[in-house]
Parts: C-alpha cells; sequence; structure tokens
C-alpha cells in the first residue's frame, strides 16, 4: 500500500479521494491555486502546496508544476481526479517517468481510447457495435460529402480528440455541412489541440447509458451496473440514475459481457467508464472515459463500493476486492449536479440528510467561489427501494437544500424530478429542450 498520494485536482473530486485515502491509511497532498487557497480540499488534506495563480493554465493544467509538488511532498503516487490533466497521455507518461504511480491505466492505454477513431475501432474488434460513420478521420470537405452521402442524414461532426460535449456539430443537410466542418475543427483545435473530426450517422433520440467499470490490470472486471445519463443540457450530463428505466436484463447483460471483453484485452488498470447510445434494443458503444466519473456516487449507493478505494488498489497493487462479472445492485440512486450559475460567496448553506441521502461537495459556509473553473458546486444523491422511491427522496431532499450567496441550478433540477415525463421513464437526450420549450 502506498503512504503518501498526490491528488492533481481541485474542489468536490479532490475532497472525495481524500476521505477515502484517509479511510485506506494513506496521507494526502492537495495542490491549489491562489484562488483556491482556502478551498475544502486544502483544509481536509494532510499538506498542500500552491502550483501557480487562478488560470487553470498556470496552475491545475501545469504538469510539471504538479509532479515536482509530489516529489517534493515525498508522494509515492498522483491521482488525476476528473477533468483538467485526468485522461492527458502526456501527464500520465510524466508521472511515470518521474517514479511515481499513476492512478489510473496505462499511458498507451489512455491514448487509445482518447482517439475516438481508435477507440470506434478497439470496440469493434472486441465485438461491440457502433454507431455507423468514417473508419478515419475526415480531412477535406470533399471527404465530408462523401461520407454523409453514404451514411445519410442527419449526421453528427465530432473531434476525435473530443470529450465534454465540444467539438460537435449535428448536420441534417449538404448546405449545412461546409460550416459546420469548419467549426467543429477550429473548436477541436482551440479545445484538444488536435483539429482530427470524423462523422457518424445522428441517432435523433436515443437513452445515453453507461456503466462503471473496475478492473485489476490483469484481465480481472467487475461491472457495477449502468447510470442513465440521458437527462442533459447541450451534451452536459445533469441528472444520472441507476439503473436505467429503458432497459432490461438482456440489453444490460449484453453490454456488460463486451464491456467486460474490450477492459480484460486490454488490461485496464482502475475505475474507467465505457459509454453506449442506446436505441430500443440496439445499443452502439460511444466512448471509453479512462478515469473516475462525476457520477460514480451513483453506482456506490447500488453497491456499496467504494470506487476510489478500488480504483487505488488496481492502480498501486493490481488487485480489486471483488468478484468479477456483473454485479448484483440493489435499489434505485439518483443524482442531481447543482450547478453555480456565477460566482460568489456562499452566505449560507444547509444540507440535506436522512435515510438515503448523501451530499458531496466542496462547500462550506463563508466558502469562496471562483469563476475560473467548472459550475459544478455539489452532487446530490438519493438511494431508496425503488425508482418512485427514490425521486420522492430527490424531491425532498432538493427541497431541503439551501444554498445561498450565489444563484444555482437547483430549482430547475426540482423541476426535471417532478416533471411528468421524466417521472415516466420514457425520455431521451431531448427531454430537456422539450420541458423548456
Amino acid at each position: 500500500m502506498v503512504k503518501r498520494l498526490l491528488i492533481a485536482n481541485r474542489g468536490e473530486i479532490a475532497v472525495r479521494i481524500i476521505r477515502s485515502c484517509r479511510e485506506m491509511g494513506i496521507e494526502t497532498v492537495a495542490v491549489y491555486s491562489t484562488a483556491d487557497s482556502g478551498s475544502l480540499h486544502v483544509r481536509l488534506a494532510d499538506k498542500a502546496v500552491c502550483i501557480g495563480p487562478p488560470p487553470s493554465a498556470k496552475s491545475y493544467l501545469v504538469a510539471e508544476n504538479i509532479i515536482m509538488a509530489a516529489l517534493r511532498k515525498g508522494c509515492e503516487a498522483v491521482h488525476p481526479g476528473v477533468g483538467f490533466l485526468s485522461e492527458n497521455t502526456a501527464f500520465a507518461r510524466l508521472v511515470r517517468k518521474a517514479g511515481l504511480i499513476f492512478i489510473g491505466p496505462d499511458p498507451d492505454i489512455i491514448e487509445l481510447l482518447g482517439d475516438k477513431v481508435a477507440a470506434r475501432a478497439a470496440a469493434l474488434r472486441f465485438g461491440l457495435p457502433v454507431t455507423p460513420g468514417t473508419e478515419d478521420a475526415v480531412c477535406d470537405e470533399a471527404a465530408a460529402e462523401k461520407a454523409v452521402k453514404e451514411l445519410g442524414f442527419p449526421v453528427i461532426v465530432k473531434a476525435v480528440a473530443g470529450g465534454g460535449g465540444k467539438g460537435m456539430r449535428i448536420v441534417r443537410s449538404l448546405e449545412e455541412l461546409s460550416v459546420n466542418l469548419r467549426l467543429c475543427i477550429r473548436e477541436a483545435e482551440v479545445n484538444f489541440a488536435d483539429s482530427r473530426v470524423f462523422i457518424e450517422r445522428y441517432v435523433e433520440k436515443p437513452r445515453h447509458i453507461e456503466l462503471q467499470i473496475l478492473s485489476d490490470g490483469r484481465g480481472k472486471v467487475a461491472v457495477l451496473g449502468e447510470r442513465d445519463c440521458t437527462v442533459q443540457q447541450n451534451h452536459q450530463k445533469l441528472i444520472e440514475e441507476s439503473p436505467s428505466p429503458a432497459i432490461n436484463e438482456e440489453v444490460r447483460s449484453k453490454m456488460a459481457a463486451g464491456a467486460s471483453k474490450m477492459f480484460s484485452e486490454l488490461k485496464y488498470a482502475g475505475a474507467g467508464t465505457i459509454e453506449f447510445l442506446v436505441e430500443g434494443a440496439e445499443f452502439y458503444f460511444m466512448e471509453v472515459n479512462a478515469r473516475i466519473q462525476v457520477e460514480h456516487p451513483v453506482s456506490e449507493m447500488l453497491t456499496g463500493v467504494d470506487i476510489v478505494r478500488q480504483q487505488t488498489l488496481a492502480c498501486t497493487e493490481n488487485r480489486i476486492e471483488l468478484e468479477g462479472g456483473l454485479m448484483r445492485t440493489e435499489g434505485h440512486a439518483v443524482e442531481c449536479r447543482i450547478n453555480a450559475l456565477g460566482p460568489g460567496k456562499i452566505t449560507r448553506l444547509e444540507v440535506p440528510g436522512g435515510p438515503g441521502v448523501r451530499f458531496d461537495s466542496f462547500l462550506y459556509q463563508g466558502a469562496d467561489v471562483p469563476p475560473y473553473y467548472d459550475s459544478m458546486l455539489a452532487k446530490l444523491i438519493v438511494h431508496a427501494e425503488n425508482r418512485p422511491s427514490a425521486l420522492a427522496r430527490m424531491d425532498r431532499a432538493l427541497a431541503e437544500l439551501v444554498i445561498e450567496g450565489i444563484k444555482t441550478n437547483q430549482q430547475s433540477q426540482r423541476q426535471i424530478v417532478a416533471h411528468p415525463l421524466f417521472r415516466s421513464g420514457n425520455f431521451d437526450t431531448s427531454f430537456y429542450e422539450t420541458m423548456n420549450g
């Protein structure tokens, strides 16, 4: 077991990792920008190092500063958390080159799965269905026109190195193709320093389903059920739940079998998520997130598994404390993301409680919410014996939650949870636009 670990992240996920490490007897080192000097993760960690000014490009994205902090503080491992450098192949390689353990899969695997075209090819090789699309990156307008004539409209242009809903453009006619192709290429270059794009057939009204994976790096793979992430705004997830009301045991088993084969053959180590678009009984591989996900507490509530603990064991000791295969889950869990609608200071905070309620956050009364980073403040997660009970519990918990000093999306989340279409379970990725239309 490692004795000291640096967390190359901030906010809620850094707090989450610190808590698991403390229970495992691992000391933690936090890194922070000057804007985060009073943040909760800095207070909770055993040690903390300032790595730069507020902009991420000068602090949380400066790999050399983070690695130097880990070495100076005598760390044995680096946990990248989510976002920032968590799926950055160069960072993972630098961590290993410095003689430190990277809490994530092998850099070559990160590189493979971060390339959407290469990941699609790997999924096909392991027997997973993919959405019809181009086998290689599309380099010019002529190649794009040829592809869309073969695929038919609508199509979606995607950044090869994309993620987080960036570098994606839906195209419904040949007249729209040229401008959207150029915009997508530009967005890909700006956001990912990689201008390559590819084209897929656009699935109009799918469900967005992902499987939580834990793998020991030696071929043993545990699947902690699925999460339904269909409720989204501009491709950004708002609510996640499990089990999905849209898939049956047969579809779940097929998805889990294909995912297990892929992660086992790759000798993947740690936590990962494989994402699918689901259309009726058909499902299509979309991507792999080679890290822990924001929404991992949903799976923890259903299985009782500490995913951060198992991820750390997998990457430091090549073992997980789980049987392989599709795990049994209990009840129903729902997560609402609480996002800031602007920066400010928290003047009042009242956190909901009671049976089956969990609140993951970096907030405290008096905490500053700086304008430089992701807008997510907290995750409110509930668990109950079935979906109606879980939604009733979530509505109650949202009503109890008080955050003052800044504006949040809390009331919007209450509207979603109470909406008849969401309650029915029969919705797709257009739900948010439908609700607000």
